[in-house]
């Protein structure tokens, strides 16, 4: 399950407003790279692939893909602005360690 604060819900749904297309879900997942093992993706997508697994967090749709869901699940992702603009942050009980920017980590080795 993958947790949204009232702050994320509030950004995600002004970020959806401006989608051309009404249907486009929230896609939540993580590549290799960044500051440290992964990163954290975030986009909107219409299209729902086959190994795509679709969740219900408070009202917003998000597709997670099989490869990035062991390292996102119990996810928790806020959003905060501060004098450098604002921002997601994620909280993820899945990392080992989370560098200073706070959108790459490395992955628990379990």
């Amino acid at each position: 399950m993958i947790n949204l604060s009232k702050a994320a819900i509030s950004e995600i749904r002004r970020m959806h407003s401006h989608q051309k297309k009404s249907d486009a879900k929230l896609r939540l997942g993580i590549k290799a790279g960044g500051c440290a093992e992964f990163f954290y993706t975030l986009e909107f997508d219409q299209t729902v692939n086959a190994d795509d697994s679709l969740y219900d967090c408070s009202g917003i749709a998000v597709l997670i893909d099989t490869q990035s869901i062991r390292y996102l699940t119990g996810l928790t992702i806020d959003y905060s602005e501060d004098l450098m603009g604002g921002g997601f942050r994620f909280h993820n009980p899945n990392a080992q360690e989370s560098c200073g920017c706070g959108n790459s980590f490395t992955a628990s080795k379990d």
